[in-house]
């Protein structure tokens, strides 16, 4: 049974009055109708005062509701796990309501001012939510920020872009592809030599608030992909499953080549004017530049019973 809210006290208490005052006019052989129909209408009024009240605290906050869509959609996730399409709908549609200040964001917090530095922009990362079947984060970027290219293994994605420009390239690998073993990426970059694999472009264009949210899946979609914040902006992500080096699930790093920069194979034959729609990705550490820093989320709180 759920805890008595204030309202519920008070209704009830209401009620009782009520049937006290009937009572006493029963008692005194019925009272005057001046006195019946001023105890009535002062009992509606509040009546009335007690129902607001309770619809109030009956609202639920856009973040709570994500929250518990994201517990039932994602109750039985792991890894390669993919949504039914009514489940990807009901949480697109979820996503696409949240505004910034529903999460406590503002374009002029501190972590979106432009950054004098010669390294890359920091960027922040705000936590809300993570459990072993999902996470629910925001992503702070300065202008010129960048998310490299990585990859979300086994994992669906949905992406929400709270506000700014950001521009977005995402990739798929090309199943049945030849890998390249002779192509080797700059040693600084890699820690050992990797092969490079095919990959077709799925995205490559700006995006600006409000838009439709991104989904990426464990097999496509754009399921590797880069963010650069053309303006300042907030990219907020929920992950099913999350990241798992136990599972299996690593953040990888990679570097993008043009298709055009290595021979390929015999197996692997596109038109001219398809080449730039293709790539050759290789593993690399990760980037030296990246600075990701956490900051306390200040949205509102998620109950999580």
């Amino acid at each position: 049974m759920g805890r008595a809210t204030v309202a519920d006290i008070k209704g009830r208490d209401f009620s009782e009055l009520d049937k006290e005052a009937k009572a006493n006019t029963e008692n005194t052989n019925k009272g005057s109708n001046t006195n019946k129909n001023r105890n009535t209408t002062t009992s509606d009024s509040r009546g009335r005062k007690n129902r607001r009240r309770q619809k109030k605290t009956m609202v639920v906050h856009p973040v709570q509701r994500l929250f518990d869509a994201c517990k039932d959609v994602f109750a039985h996730a792991g890894t390669g796990f993919v949504p039914p399409s009514d489940k990807i709908e009901q949480l697109s549609a979820l996503l696409d309501e949240i505004k910034p200040v529903d999460v406590g964001l503002s374009p002029r917090m501190p972590f979106f001012s432009p950054q004098a530095t010669r390294r890359a922009p920091t960027i922040t990362y705000l936590h809300i939510h993570e459990c072993e079947r999902f996470s629910m984060g925001i992503f702070c970027l300065p202008p010129s920020g960048v998310l490299p290219l990585h990859n979300h293994p086994g994992m669906t994605v949905f992406s929400k872009l709270l506000f700014g420009t950001m521009h977005i390239k995402s990739y798929d690998w090309v199943v049945g592809a030849p890998s390249n073993a002779s192509a080797v990426a700059e040693p600084s970059q890699t820690a050992q030599r990797s092969e490079v694999r095919m990959a077709k472009v799925k995205v490559d264009s700006n995006l600006t608030a409000p838009c439709k949210t991104s989904i990426l899946y464990p097999a496509d979609g754009g399921n590797m992909h880069c963010f650069t914040a053309v303006t300042a902006c907030a990219v907020l992500d929920v992950l099913g499953p999350p990241y798992s080096d136990l599972e299996g699930r690593h953040c990888t790093y990679y570097l993008a080549y043009p298709f055009s920069k290595f021979s390929g194979d015999e197996q692997v034959s596109i038109p001219d004017e398809e080449k730039d729609k293709y790539a050759w990705l290789q593993e690399r550490d990760k980037p030296e530049d990246l600075v990701v820093e956490g900051a306390l989320y200040t949205g509102p709180v998620i109950r999580e019973n």
